[in-house]
């Protein structure tokens, strides 16, 4: 499965959070692979600990595979000028990849697992970009945090010809406000700092009645809390609002 010697490098979507919503293929490559690759925010990392991802996968693997922890050098801090977040981790993922092509390179195949899905918002997707050109990927898709947080709430996202909106709750808010006035659907994601625009174009737009809020869904310490009971400096990164679609009486 090797092309040239070379390693494969696999994107594995290991879930939302529940260690049961990680597919058959995924957790089959997974065990396979002689390196597992994730991200981790340094913070974590300087306590021992590997991340969201690697505690849902952590119970699969050998003490044979090697661990290659990919270390975030900021998450969400602000920089002094002149650095910015988009440069530091640009340099960041060139330097991941760089670690990643070492083992490919041996011929000895990566699995860099990410949260939900590798394609959605994943961290995975950078390295993708840096390294399919020159080495066979295999991607695997999860489930992605917005259906775990849609199943949880028990809500259905679209009904027959409804389109759904996805939105980052970084986005400006008057852009924000704009593209969720004609949604049919949408999912805010990226909530944290975000939150308390969020929740106030909700309002404006006439849609919190309808706004579900979860916070880590389908984790052990998952909290659906009403919208206007969250706390705004509360939220965390990993929550997120599900205005679902009208209901379809057919």
């Amino acid at each position: 499965m090797m092309s040239n010697g070379k390693g494969r490098l696999l994107g594995i979507g290991v879930g939302p959070g529940d260690p049961e919503l990680i597919t058959l293929k995924a957790l089959r490559l997974l065990q396979g692979a002689p390196v597992v690759g994730y991200f981790v925010a340094k913070a974590k990392a300087n306590k021992g600990q590997g991340g969201n991802a690697f505690g849902i996968i952590e119970q699969h693997l050998t003490p044979a595979q090697q661990r290659l922890p990919l270390v975030y050098p900021v998450t969400t801090e602000k920089l002094e000028p002149p650095l910015t977040y988009e440069t530091v981790i640009s340099d960041f993922y060139d330097t991941c990849a760089v670690q990643v092509a070492a083992h490919l390179d041996a011929g000895r195949d990566v699995a860099v697992i990410c949260e939900g899905d590798p394609f959605f918002y994943g961290s995975y997707m950078y390295l993708h970009d840096r390294l399919s050109g020159a080495y066979h990927a295999d991607v695997v898709p999860g489930v992605c945090s917005m259906l775990g947080g849609a199943a949880v709430l028990g809500v259905p996202l679209v009904y027959r010809n409804q389109s759904l909106s996805v939105l980052s709750g970084v986005l400006p808010e008057e852009e924000l406000k704009q593209r969720l006035a004609v949604a049919d659907a949408a999912v805010v994601m990226k909530l944290g700092r975000n939150f308390d625009k969020v929740r106030r174009v909700l309002g404006d737009l006439g849609l919190a009645g309808r706004a579900l809020y979860v916070e880590r869904a389908t984790m052990d310490n998952q909290r659906i809390v009403p919208l206007d009971e969250v706390e705004p400096m509360a939220s965390p990164y990993f929550s997120l609002v599900v205005i679902p679609g009208e209901k379809w009486s057919g």
